[in-house]
């Protein structure tokens, strides 16, 4: 008995048509990429990104921070499930859909052994020529964030606070202390 072919997945749509497996699916200019269910301390710390940018936001209803699964579209071929991302909205036209969202103005990626090379590869040059305002990567091991901007050849190191603007406009403040713990003893 022969197996059947599998047909590779280069197009959004043909992602779309995957049955739903409970891993994330992700196409990076064509590339179809599969990641399975992060670890524990990948998620707490998601959440208390999460919890501590939604804080900052409160009182900013143009601005809206999101936690994938969430299918943002980059481009023709192009498909991402940041971790963690902000959009800036209009408060009186929500999008509907993620067709709608259009690009992010913050994505966060919270690394794991398995997706720090396309995490700090092929994802940020996305993010970059997207044109995604900042792109964080969090590194748990390292305890530091890279910040970068479209135009950055080398990330912004933030390793003691992270200061993050709009404009002008001071949203977050967050010592990395605060985010990761304080430090163990002799470390």
């Amino acid at each position: 008995m022969s197996m059947p072919a599998i047909r590779p997945v280069t197009t959004i749509e043909e992602l779309w048509a995957l049955p739903e497996d409970g891993t994330r699916h992700e196409l990076l200019d064509g590339v179809h990429v599969v990641t399975p269910s992060p670890a524990y301390g990948h998620q707490y710390l998601v959440s208390r990104l999460h919890g501590a940018l939604t804080r900052a936001l409160d009182g900013r209803p143009d601005l809206v921070t999101l936690a994938s699964p969430a299918d943002i579209v980059l481009g023709p071929r192009t498909l991402v499930q940041p971790d963690l991302f902000v959009l800036r909205i209009n408060p009186g036209s929500p999008p509907r859909s993620w067709s709608e969202a259009g690009v992010p103005m913050v994505a966060i990626e919270v690394l794991s052994p398995s997706t720090a090379p396309r995490d700090r590869g092929a994802k940020r040059r996305i993010y970059q020529r997207a044109g995604v305002e900042e792109y964080w990567v969090v590194d748990m091991d390292a305890r530091l964030i890279e910040r970068w901007t479209p135009e950055d050849t080398r990330p912004e190191i933030i390793d003691e606070r992270l200061e993050w603007r709009d404009g002008g406009t001071t949203l977050l403040v967050l010592t990395l202390d605060q985010l990761f713990g304080a430090p163990a003893p002799g470390r």
